[in-house]
């Protein structure tokens, strides 16, 4: 059995979900389909999940959601008529979105989640009835029937433990194709509950390990993972093979192929990922493995990420003094922020963030607390950060990679801010200005490929 997810871009309009239903058929073995909401169509398009976000703040804050709610409906309408589907799903899915739009307000979070998962759930219902219309035997199959229970952390969920077992079963009862919306769960109470955006992915892997899947086929709009994002680095490589290791330090850091949490439920399974291209389904793609099947002494992909701030932090002799560091994230914990990396000297200290968590009402307060309770000599934050990473296995078993990074970086005339190498040793991260990001990228990607 394959589990097989298709992103936004694979189901933006009527020929594209008319593609999808081509690689599903062309492969008996692709038994569960996961799909997300209908993505953009052209550059200047917009998601149907950001009109669907649109449509609840709209709501939250007393607007009128008519217009908004018109779009949702009118974009589905379309998609509809032009392939064709004449069973009741068009009416399904307005009464659907219909009566989601306009529930009930009185948790934010909770209705938020339910608005943004409607672009999904509508999909799979509308991928479900194209199937059946070209003679499949599929169903689209609700998340919370199946079993997939996750935490109450609004757009932010986490997958409960005992939800593998209810999925594992629920599915094999299920004869012929799934049809299954990504992004969006249950939790045991019953309210409707999101990953973070992108997690469509998530569902796929989940759904993968919990079937134990020969391989989770993960289609996109890319014939493979590339060395650089291609945006950025003109000749960036398609990479064949990739661990999972390697994954998921280049997701976390801006590869935006797969969501860089999809890759733990595989992982955990042993279940290979391949990336594949819906608009040329016979590339080859990029496979991601436990280990890699050759020795590899090589970086396999650089990536830089925006919106980062660090809060540093300087005391003197703070290296004598038990459980600094302990007490610096405890503020941090207690005002509801996590932190994403702290490198450390004897007398100073500093905490990554991503800055769109971290507000200057939060920053005021976090920077008082060290201060007062801390005692810290100096207390400062600097925004408009950028990580990046260079990844690869064979960074542990070859000298000279710290080197060549940085010859790349004086070349680019672009100052390194922080660097931090992680203890499994596959990766290597610098810090640098936003604005110094692309240029640095380019140059880095010059000195480890060209």
């Amino acid at each position: 059995m394959k589990v097989c997810k298709f992103g936004g871009s694979s189901v933006a309009d009527a020929k594209q979900i008319g593609k999808v239903c081509d690689i599903v058929a062309s492969d008996p073995q692709r038994r569960i389909v996961v799909v997300s909401a209908p993505g953009k169509r052209s550059k200047d398009d917009i998601k149907v999940t950001d009109l669907l976000i649109r449509c609840a703040e709209t709501r939250l804050n007393g607007g009128d959601v008519e217009e908004p709610l018109k779009k949702v409906i009118d974009r589905f309408a379309l998609i509809c008529n032009e392939l064709g589907v004449t069973d009741n799903t068009m009416a399904s899915i307005e009464r659907s979105l219909c009566q989601t739009v306009l529930g009930s307000t009185t948790h934010a979070g909770r209705y938020m989640d339910a608005v943004k998962a409607a672009g999904e759930d509508n999909c799979a219902r509308l991928m479900a009835g194209e199937l059946r219309r070209r003679g499949h035997d599929a169903q689209y199959v609700n998340p919370g029937d199946a079993g997939l229970l996750l935490s109450d952390e609004y757009g932010h969920a986490r997958l409960l433990p005992d939800a593998y077992e209810k999925l594992s079963v629920s599915l094999a009862a299920i004869k012929g194709l799934i049809v299954f919306p990504g992004f969006f769960g249950y939790t045991p109470e019953g309210d409707v509950v999101t990953f973070s955006r992108g997690g469509s992915d998530v569902t796929g892997s989940i759904l993968a390990a919990a079937v134990g899947a020969e391989v989770y086929e993960n289609f996109t709009d890319v014939d493979a993972v590339f060395s650089a994002d291609p945006r950025l680095v003109e000749n960036a490589k398609p990479v064949k093979e990739i661990t999972y290791r390697e994954m998921r330090e280049l997701s976390y850091a801006g590869f935006g192929v797969l969501h860089d949490e999809a890759i733990i439920p595989a992982v955990r399974a042993g279940i290979p990922i391949c990336i594949k291209n819906t608009n040329a389904p016979q590339a080859p793609g990029t496979l991601i493995v436990p280990e890699h099947r050759q020795d590899s002494s090589r970086v396999v992909g650089i990536a830089a990420s925006g919106g980062f701030c660090t809060v540093y932090v300087s005391k003197y002799l703070m290296n004598r003094e038990i459980g600094f560091g302990r007490r610096l994230l405890q503020i941090f914990e207690d005002e509801g922020v996590s932190y994403e990396h702290t490198p450390s000297g004897i007398d100073n200290m500093s905490v990554i963030l991503r800055e769109d968590r971290f507000s200057p009402d939060t920053e005021q307060v976090v920077c008082k607390r060290i201060l007062d309770e801390l005692e810290a000599d100096d207390v400062s934050v600097e925004r408009g950060l950028a990580l990046i990473m260079i990844v690869g296995e064979g960074m542990r078993r070859t000298v000279g990679f710290a080197r060549k990074a940085t010859k790349a970086f004086a070349e680019a005339e672009v100052n390194i801010e922080m660097m931090n190498q992680g203890s499994s040793e596959i990766s290597i991260m610098f810090g640098v200005k936003a604005e110094d990001s692309s240029r640095a990228l380019q140059y880095l990607h010059k000195e480890f490929f060209d």
